[in-house]
């Protein structure tokens, strides 16, 4: 495990390549306190997606999975994000896409940013890398309006960058790489579904200041903690008082695993996303594989179908394998 930042391929693309297969990683986006301004790419689960360059213009779109998502470009996340690459591109180009989704769609865990950057991706290193991992970044937030109806990079960034990213802003686009000590990852996904945008609808529109001025220190104590691997000042910073609180109700046993894993020795942890799946942090492999246990439990107890990874950071990002 590393907390090395892996640096942009640059233009070394051949222009012979024709198709490419890429492994775009599951993210974390909020990271409890940072809402729509953190997000963490995972090793596991990682969609599969192959991309081929086409003579003829326009984008085909297939799906070797079971979701039986839209295959109309302007509908589809992936679709709608290489059309706003081939904007800019401005030569005539066309691509295939065929995604294998092994991030299930509403999971909460970055499924619509997966399938974005993988093709922006897979489309900017057939092209010979002409466009920066900033433009990709933007061209993939299409993908998330499509999905949710509000373009937002938290959980795109870092399926870019790799690691753990900061969206200073979205408009101008400022995104900051965070460094960060080793750490495992334990994600439980209940299988019930929570719509982006009816976890965004419920939120409040206003807040206390009092309540934003102990999220501010909360989201810097946590990148503070990240960036001087500093483990007890990132447990201490991973609370959430505004959106937590609203969100957590639509997640069943969402409480009990969050208290029993912290007591197990977690760090902390809370809502994946917009749920329905919940992340903890942990120093230690043995702590994360504990948590695991009590989700196990958990939703084994109430009788909900689930899903669980023990997993670390991935530091590449979504990667080009052939």
């Amino acid at each position: 495990m590393t907390n090395k930042i892996v640096e942009p391929v640059g233009n070394n693309s051949s222009s012979a390549v024709r198709e490419v297969q890429v492994f775009a990683p599951a993210t974390v986006a909020n990271l409890v306190c940072g809402f729509d301004v953190l997000g963490m790419a995972l090793q596991q689960p990682q969609d599969v997606m192959t991309v081929r360059l086409q003579e003829q213009p326009g984008i085909v779109i297939q799906h070797a999975d079971g979701y039986d998502l839209p295959v109309e470009p302007e509908k589809n996340v992936a679709g709608a994000s290489l059309l706003a690459l081939m904007e800019e591109w401005k030569e005539k180009v066309g691509f295939e896409v065929i995604i294998d989704k092994r991030i299930k769609p509403g999971s909460g865990l970055g499924s619509s940013a997966a399938s974005s950057a993988g093709a922006v991706v897979a489309a900017n290193h057939l092209l010979g890398n002409p466009f920066s991992r900033e433009d990709l970044v933007r061209f993939a937030m299409n993908g998330e309006k499509v999905a949710s109806g509000v373009k937002h990079a938290d959980n795109i960034a870092p399926c870019i960058y790799g690691g753990i990213t900061l969206i200073r802003s979205i408009f101008p686009l400022d995104i900051v790489q965070l460094t960060a000590p080793p750490m495992y990852v334990t994600v439980v996904h209940p299988q019930i579904e929570v719509r982006t945008s009816d976890a965004r609808q419920i939120l409040r529109k206003e807040v206390q200041l009092k309540a934003a001025i102990k999220q501010w220190g909360n989201i810097a104590g946590l990148v503070a903690g990240f960036m001087k691997n500093d483990y007890a000042l990132i447990g201490r910073s991973l609370e959430d008082v505004i959106i937590e609180p609203v969100r957590s109700i639509l997640i069943p046993g969402f409480d009990d695993v969050k208290k029993r894993s912290k007591e197990a020795g977690a760090l902390g942890g809370g809502i994946s996303g917009s749920g329905p799946s919940v992340f903890m942090l942990s120093k230690e492999e043995a702590v994360a594989k504990g948590v695991e246990n009590i989700m196990i439990d958990v939703y084994t107890r109430l009788g909900i179908e689930f899903k669980t990874y023990v997993t670390n950071i991935n530091y590449n990002g979504a990667k080009v394998i052939s």
